[in-house]
């Protein structure tokens, strides 16, 4: 077993300190981007599904034309947004 001196046991303990602090750093700045996923997905969904079902309202007679089409919309919306805030 070799014998470690005080300088190499010095450089070891810092290059660990510093491993540590880089994975710190990156955690922390990948946490906000996972919790707003979901949200950036579902919430133009959610707004897009809420109009479209209000402009269905206006129309005389059972139709979910709007509802419909705003759901893909909102769908295409949401999976551009979640896009864009991986490629940040």
């Amino acid at each position: 077993m070799a014998v470690m001196n005080s300088q190499q046991l010095k450089n070891k303990i810092e290059r660990q300190v510093k491993r540590i602090r880089k994975a710190e750093r990156n955690h922390r700045q990948s946490l906000p981007s996972v919790g707003t996923l979901g949200l950036v997905m579902i919430l133009p969904i959610i707004g897009a599904v809420y109009l479209g079902h209000w402009l269905d309202d206006k129309v005389e007679g059972y139709s979910t034309h709007w509802t419909i089409s705003l759901l893909f919309a909102g769908l295409v919306i949401g999976i551009f947004n979640v896009y864009f805030l991986i490629k940040e």
